[in-house]
């Protein structure tokens, strides 16, 4: 599958607990980074061997939705003109609720968006409150609304959880409510307190209090069991899809398969020998000269062996609910998956999913709430 991430560093405020590249952007900056954007896709075709039409495209962020449909117009019609695009390729836009309207989004799927991830993050205002964001209940509920007014019959809902005093009863009159508006997808993202965050501070300082481990535990399981009874497929760690709504997009990178990116801060990989991470510096100004010079703004981060792409390929598939497919693995490395990780599988046994019809490997719940203890082994 050919893909391309496109990253969008700009939003309205700074989230605290957001440890993403991004900063507040003004008018002039997102109009000049559009330009940017356009110059970084003629380079990276000029810099790819046999480029491809892609089957996805994911505008993340940040807050893509503070550029114009006529500037998400402008960088699709440029990809389209480098590359190429498939005609039922999967392009998502990521959207935060007070930042668009009816009219936006129409020209959004006018434009060729045709999957939409809305940041909704909560349907508590204190919790919305708390979390930073600019939006209040009622307005997620309007955006929502406004999308599929649009057309969107593809619409992905972010929600936080694990938050400071949500207790079970809480978390589960906000999955109601948020089952209340018909997602074709969720993704629910436990509560992190990462360095350099303003929440990092307050922890350290001891203003804010963490949701205990058990209670996280319970959480996580609640999520599981309610999201399954409503006819959600929990696919991946964080995420849940209807029937055929899975994000082809993500699933590229947890099966380790290519994507190019663009944009400051973008990160790529690429099936180069074992395969190759790049990155573009999260840095405005480097990026800005990079480009206006002609020059790739990207740099080259890890070059992987044989080995090291044996470990990446088996740690991202069990992230997964489809886990590690022997015969893909033997097909990619012409090695027996069981052969190389016999005593990594023995020490995880506990935690796979055993069935009698699949020769797959696959974690349980209880396994991916301990998944970055057990990739350990991995690693």
């Amino acid at each position: 599958m050919s893909s391309l991430y496109i990253h969008i560093p700009f939003c309205t405020s700074k989230c605290p607990y957001c440890d993403f590249y991004s900063q507040v952007g003004s008018q002039p900056q997102i109009d000049e980074y559009v330009e940017l954007l356009t110059l970084n896709i003629k380079i990276l075709q000029d810099k790819t061997s046999s480029p491809r039409p892609f089957e996805t495209i994911f505008f993340g962020g940040g807050t893509p939705s503070l550029l114009s449909t006529k500037q998400i117009e402008k960088i699709l019609h440029s990809i389209h003109s480098s590359f190429g695009i498939e005609t039922d390729a999967e392009i998502t836009l990521e959207a935060n609720p007070g930042t668009v309207n009816l009219e936006q989004l129409q020209g959004y799927r006018q434009a060729g968006i045709n999957r939409l991830s809305l940041g909704i993050q909560s349907l508590k205002d204190k919790n919305l409150q708390l979390l930073g964001r600019i939006h209040s209940v009622s307005q997620a509920g309007k955006c929502i609304d406004a999308a599929r007014s649009a057309g969107f019959d593809n619409l992905s809902l972010d929600l936080i959880f694990a938050l400071p005093n949500q207790d079970l009863s809480a978390l589960e009159e906000e999955i109601f409510a948020l089952l209340n508006f018909h997602p074709e997808h969720i993704s629910l993202y436990g509560l992190t307190f990462e360095e350099g965050t303003n929440f990092y501070t307050w922890l350290q300082s001891g203003t804010i209090t963490p949701c205990s481990e058990n209670l996280y535990a319970d959480q996580y399981q609640l999520l599981h069991e309610k999201l399954r009874v409503a006819g959600f497929e929990h696919y991946e760690i964080s995420n849940f899809s209807l029937p055929e709504k899975r994000c082809l997009h993500n699933q590229v990178y947890w099966q380790r398969e290519g994507c190019l990116a663009i944009g400051a801060g973008a990160h790529s990989f690429v099936n180069n020998g074992w395969g190759e991470r790049w990155h573009i510096p999260a840095n405005l100004q480097s990026y800005n000269k990079s480009l206006l010079q002609g020059e790739n703004p990207a740099e080259l981060l890890e070059t992987y062996d044989l080995t090291d792409a044996m470990k990446e390929f088996v740690y991202l598939a069990l992230r997964t609910s489809d886990g590690i497919d022997p015969v893909k693995f033997e097909k990619r490395f012409n090695l027996s998956f069981r052969q190389v990780f016999s005593s990594e599988l023995d020490e995880i046994a506990q935690y796979l999913i055993s069935s009698p019809t699949s020769d797959r490997y696959s974690f349980n719940v209880k396994g991916w709430l301990l998944y970055d203890h057990l990739i350990s082994h991995f690693l």
